[in-house]
């Protein structure tokens, strides 16, 4: 299956404007299988399924993990 390069995660922020965050796709995969996309600095990190379900990986100790609101695709299948 063709996965996109690049997704738009969406987090809910308490300011005026929601919280946007890139992540590409990675060459590993997650436990669902489904390929694992991160942000340039590698603490933002998401298995992403061929539905735009989300499941988010902690990158380190401590993290408190959100899940978005919305997964876009960039790039590739389903993009804009």
């Amino acid at each position: 299956m063709d996965y996109p390069e690049s997704y738009e995660l969406v987090f809910q922020a308490a300011a005026v404007e929601d919280d946007v965050v890139i992540v590409r796709r990675t060459d590993r995969a997650g436990a669902g299988g489904y390929p694992i996309y991160e942000d340039e600095s590698g603490i933002v990190r998401a298995e992403i399924s061929d539905r735009a379900e989300v499941r988010m990986l902690a990158s380190g100790g401590h993290q408190v993990l959100l899940a978005p609101t919305m997964a876009r695709p960039l790039s590739g299948p389903g993009a804009r």
